[in-house]
């Protein structure tokens, strides 16, 4: 994989085995360096189409592709580690440090002991955990907020050229997410990374993201900036548009 990865989504169909489509010709590209957000009600098949990016699941039709090729030619493994992936519940080690939960990916990719430190520490600086008073910390002596600026460093730990990120700031109050949502583009931005966030917050989405997608029935029934989406004729972004307050 290299810098500034982009990924295609081709008529893309997904259906859960035995059970209905959840996507239908879903097809959508995102630029390099680009963040595209993903937003919709639930069940619209935002968070299926982020798995079928690192491969989590595969397409019954059509194609995925993440830096021109194929997802079903990648090595799963690889793919994955080359891309950061940030949720909701974290999915922090409770046994492990700060540091070491920071520091997961670059142990699994055999960097030796004092460029892991060192990159932790970078990173830990850079999401506003000074490694001095929080690497030494466990999960469950964080703060959410705490706890979701340990998971973006992790996500960020060797440099991915993409991130996907799914609801990763839903479940904080108000303030920490405002301030987390700012730190993400703030990152984003300086290290040029492509990216995916699935939210259901188009106000989220307009500040972190440059383009729209608003998936709707398993489709993409709209794309492009918030101005545009509200310029939008079609009833049903109109009714999403409205209902998050911009009407």
């Amino acid at each position: 994989m290299t810098a500034g990865v982009a990924v295609t989504f081709e008529h893309v169909a997904y259906r859960h085995p035995g059970g209905e489509a959840v996507l239908r010709d879903f097809s959508l590209d995102v630029a390099p360096a680009e963040c595209l957000a993903l937003v919709g009600r639930s069940g619209s098949g935002k968070t299926t189409a982020l798995r079928l990016v690192n491969a989590l699941l595969v397409p019954t039709g059509g194609s995925v592709r993440v830096g021109g090729r194929a997802t079903d030619a990648w090595d799963p493994i690889r793919l994955r580690r080359h891309t950061g992936y940030v949720i909701q519940e974290v999915g922090l080690l409770p046994h492990r440090t700060v540091a070491e939960n920071a520091g997961l990916v670059c142990r699994l990719e055999a960097w030796d002991e004092r460029r892991r430190r060192e990159r932790v520490d970078e990173l830990l600086a850079l999401t506003g955990l000074p490694p001095a008073e929080f690497g030494h910390r466990y999960p469950h002596e964080l703060s959410g907020g705490q706890r979701q600026r340990v998971g973006l460093a992790r996500a960020l730990a060797i440099e991915p050229p993409l991130l996907l990120l799914d609801e990763p700031f839903g479940a904080l109050d108000p303030i920490t997410r405002h301030e987390l949502q700012g730190e993400f583009v703030r990152l984003r931005r300086a290290l040029g990374t492509t990216a995916l966030f699935v939210t259901h917050d188009l106000r989220e989405a307009a500040r972190v993201a440059d383009r729209i997608a608003l998936v709707a029935a398993g489709r993409v029934a709209a794309m492009g900036t918030l101005d545009e989406l509200q310029r939008n004729p079609d009833p049903d972004v109109h009714a999403f548009v409205e209902a998050s307050g911009y009407a």
